[in-house]
């Protein structure tokens, strides 16, 4: 088993997991109730809490990560 293939599937894991979180729990500034900033988009987030979002699809990645890599070495998968 190559190293590039468990880094590969890690990755994609992590921007997939990402693109999911992403729009979980984000508002514009209108709907949370506050001012948008003068240069501000008027659909920006006003909050979109992004590192927290990365460092969670960073853990459900690993987590998913172990049990794809597992998989492999009881030999449910072959690579």
């Amino acid at each position: 088993m190559h190293w590039v293939v468990l880094a590969g599937a890690y990755i994609i894991l992590w921007f997939l997991i990402l693109q999911i979180l992403l729009p979980i729990g984000v508002k514009a500034a209108h709907e949370s109730g506050e001012e948008a900033h003068l240069l501000a988009d008027a659909g920006a987030p006003s909050n979109p809490r992004i590192v927290f979002k990365a460092l969670l699809a960073t853990v459900i990645a690993a987590a998913l990560w172990l049990v794809f890599y597992v998989l492999i070495l009881a030999g449910y998968i072959d690579v």
